[in-house]
């Protein structure tokens, strides 16, 4: 279904048990809904929504440029529409997003799982903003690999080629569902357009735990240590996720030194024992 957020059209899947406690997935960078099968096929006593941010998945192009204010306008009308206090799952840089949804609207929040979030400190909000004047590029761009049909065959090797490096899994989507989605010049020119946005997203998010105290709400942290061969690399990707958990007194970290980066579908039962974790704290 399409739901209208934040002043944006979003693509929203449901499922689970619609009386059970709603539930808000959020993806990485490119991301979309489906990166979530495996974790959702554990959480059916839930009430389980998995969006695809605007020009991402199956939503439409974004309206507004890629930001942190944006994605906390999406994050808070579709937390209203689910039934506000939601539980979010966030992965990747989709942890930026829900961390400011705490921090911003903590009525609408019963707890958080940040699953292998991003983490970024000590970047100062840039003088110049750069990221929303560089969207009309990367959509060109977008545009003209779908024009080019370019798009149809980059798109989705890119996906593979990432997939390759960031799960044990194979694809849990058919080719054709595959194809659908990043086989779209709107995708390709989003995920382009996030990246821009990623280091100003992260400062937004570092001026705004300098004016905003985070909820005591329940917070779980997955940390993916299987990316990493350098055992000091890991250690310090750990620390820096435990800094993360200490945000809430009721925070904890749980390692998972087997998981690459897409913890929801190389380990879906950590994500679903956060849930029920962060469930039983929250009531």
């Amino acid at each position: 279904m399409i739901v209208t957020a934040g002043g944006e059209e979003v693509h929203v899947v449901e499922s689970g048990d619609p009386g059970g406690p709603p539930l808000l997935l959020s993806s990485g960078l490119g991301g979309v809904w489906f990166d979530w099968a495996p974790t959702v096929e554990l959480l059916d006593k839930y009430r389980v929504l998995a969006f695809d941010r605007p020009g991402l998945g199956l939503s439409p192009a974004a309206h507004a440029a890629p930001s942190l204010r944006r994605e906390v306008r999406v994050l808070a009308d579709l937390a209203v529409w689910a039934g506000a206090p939601v539980v979010v799952l966030a992965h990747s840089m989709a942890g930026f997003h829900a961390e400011a949804l705490a921090r911003l609207h903590p009525d609408l929040v019963a707890g958080l799982v940040l699953v292998d979030p991003s983490y970024e400190s000590d970047l100062a909000c840039p003088s110049m903003r750069v990221a929303a004047a560089t969207v009309p590029v990367a959509r060109a761009a977008g545009a003209a690999l779908e024009a080019t049909r370019m798009a149809r065959v980059l798109g989705p090797l890119g996906r593979r080629i990432v997939l390759r490096f960031t799960s044990h899994r194979d694809e849990p989507a058919d080719e054709q569902t595959v194809r659908s989605v990043y086989g779209r010049g709107t995708v390709l020119g989003t995920v382009l357009a996030e990246e821009l946005a990623y280091r100003e997203m992260a400062a937004d998010l570092e001026g705004l735990r300098e004016r905003r105290p985070f909820p005591p709400v329940p917070l779980v942290v997955l940390t993916a240590l299987g990316d990493y061969s350098d055992p000091d690399r890991a250690r310090a990707w750990a620390d820096d996720h435990a800094r993360l958990a200490a945000m809430s007194p009721l925070g904890r970290q749980v390692e998972l030194p087997d998981s690459l980066h897409m913890v929801q579908l190389d380990r879906p039962d950590a994500v679903a024992d956060a849930v029920a974790e962060v469930l039983r704290e929250a009531a």
